[in-house]
């Protein structure tokens, strides 16, 4: 007959205790960072376009844009928040960023042309077409277009993010969130809080450790 092997009591304890350790790590570090960056820019962000602090220009960051032209409730959502932040005197240009890798699929385009639709002149817009991500999106913003200041605008889950990394990437940074809360199904919504927890982690390592470069980087088109 064999033997089953039995741990000694000590050691099972030590494997069970670095494994929580482990689990906790695992959880709770990327909730922390996420908890620090919301801190570090609560006094950056606002919803109410009238109350936030008037700036140059208005990021706006891409998102999805729907094969028949249509942009995705959550980017429209954005653009019409740069419009309205434009409308009263907050900010005089607006730089759409976003991904426009493919040719047939063009985020900033698409945003351009429904702020158009909105009332925005056309001349006010400019385009980032290789922001594909937040921490491009900012770099580009300042090494490309030359942005010293901005209102950065996105969904209210995206905004700490959005703001500290353009604020740590030398662009003196508020955030406006859009207004659309309670529109989107919960289970959506805590989808997207999810990943942007761990999003925050990578954001803190680019701005901190890391700083790669853009994919893209290419010429100075100051947005003077």
């Amino acid at each position: 007959m064999i033997k089953k092997k039995v741990f000694p009591t000590s050691i099972r304890w030590r494997w069970i205790r670095g494994s929580l350790i482990g689990v906790l790590l695992l959880v709770g570090l990327p909730l922390g960072l996420d908890r620090y960056m919301d801190w570090a820019t609560s006094n950056l962000r606002f919803r109410n376009p009238r109350q936030v602090p008037p700036k140059s220009v208005a990021i706006v960051f891409g998102a999805a844009v729907y094969r028949n032209g249509q942009l995705s409730p959550m980017l429209a959502a954005r653009v019409r928040q740069a419009v309205e932040a434009y409308r009263i005197g907050r900010v005089h240009k607006i730089l759409m960023t976003g991904d426009h890798s493919q040719t047939d699929y063009d985020e900033v385009t698409t945003m351009k042309r429904y702020a158009i639709e909105l009332g925005v002149p056309a001349d006010v817009i400019h385009l980032d077409y290789a922001g594909f991500s937040t921490y491009e999106s900012c770099y580009r913003a300042r090494e490309i277009f030359g942005i010293r200041d901005a209102i950065v605008i996105t969904q209210g889950y995206h905004l700490p993010r959005a703001v500290y990394t353009c604020a740590q990437l030398g662009i003196e940074a508020v955030g406006l969130e859009t207004d659309d809360r309670g529109i989107y199904p919960a289970a959506i919504m805590r989808s997207y809080m999810v990943r942007e927890v761990f999003a925050t982690g990578k954001a803190l390592w680019d701005v901190h450790l890391a700083r790669p470069l853009p994919t893209f980087l290419g010429k100075y088109e100051g947005m003077e």
